[in-house]
């Protein structure tokens, strides 16, 4: 019985499938899928810096499409010509155009500006035009890095200031001081805590006697009759008021020996005639004393 395949047949069959497996690898690889249907579009710039075939290809941040050839135009030599390739069911509107990006995470990629406010649209295999925008390091080199090279002179004034502070005495003195300063306070602290741990607690408990003792004290003012109090020594000031009057009565008894001038001249002599009899019986006393001895 005669073979279905024969080896050079199962050679060649398994070179073709090899084959068409690589080509289906390789368009995947570069972001290619064959079996999604694609239309055609050519875009003409003057520069395709960082962009690649499979680069992709957005319109508002969505992808459409991607790059598929990058041709070189040698009829007009400022110009490059990229072939991409945008859904079927995208449609653009005449007086499109697209625009070259570039960003730190994706790279180069086509951002395709459309002309909303038209109703006529591209045919497929028409050329849009294409333009370039500034890259972040063009920016980087037309704005930043001027900027930066007037700064630097005075970058080099200021560490000269800082690299003269730094070797300043005083600065080391100052550190030196501080260090003093913070040993201080470290002591400061440590005497604080003992303070806190020892000391405080007694004087809390000093306090709460205080405090108790000041209540008992309420305690016992709050017994205290202040109205009778009160009655009591107006009562006795009343007293002292009609002692007072009495005193100053010349007609009363207290008054008479208080203002009487007579009185206090006889008790003055009779004070003085006592004086005087008390000294003449110390000096003499035999003439008062008699004694007789049996």
């Amino acid at each position: 019985m005669r073979k279905l395949f024969t080896k050079e047949v199962s050679i060649a069959l398994i070179t073709i499938v090899s084959l068409v497996i690589l080509y289906l690898g390789i368009n995947h690889l570069k972001g290619i899928n064959v079996f999604h249907p694609a239309n055609h579009y050519y875009i003409a710039i003057s520069d395709v810096s960082e962009l690649q075939v499979s680069s992709p290809v957005q319109t508002d941040g969505f992808k459409i499409g991607i790059v598929h050839a990058i041709h070189y135009n040698y009829d007009h030599p400022d110009k490059f010509i990229v072939e991409v390739g945008l859904d079927e069911a995208m449609k653009v509107q005449t007086g499109s155009y697209a625009e070259l990006k570039s960003n730190l995470t994706s790279g180069a990629y086509l951002d395709l500006k459309l002309n909303k406010y038209v109703s006529n649209y591209y045919t497929k295999g028409d050329t849009i035009e294409g333009v370039v925008n500034a890259g972040l390091m063009e920016k980087l080199s037309d704005t930043i890095l001027p900027q930066i090279e007037q700064v630097l002179p005075r970058l080099d004034s200021i560490l000269m200031g800082i690299q003269a502070l730094v070797n300043h005495p005083a600065l080391n003195q100052t550190l030196n001081n501080l260090e003093t300063t913070t040993s201080a306070l470290e002591r400061s602290s440590q005497q604080l805590n003992v303070l806190l741990a020892n000391d405080i607690p007694h004087i809390v408990a000093n306090l709460d006697q205080v405090s108790s003792d000041f209540s008992v004290v309420s305690q016992n003012l709050k017994g205290i009759d202040f109205q009778q109090t009160f009655a009591a020594i107006d009562q006795t000031m009343r007293h002292l008021e009609s002692f007072s009057e009495q005193l100053r009565n010349p007609n009363s008894s207290l008054g008479l020996l208080m203002n009487d001038r007579t009185f206090y001249d006889h008790l003055d002599s009779a004070v003085v005639n006592a004086s005087n009899l008390l000294l003449d019986i110390n000096e003499r006393p035999k003439r008062y004393l008699r004694l007789s001895l049996f």
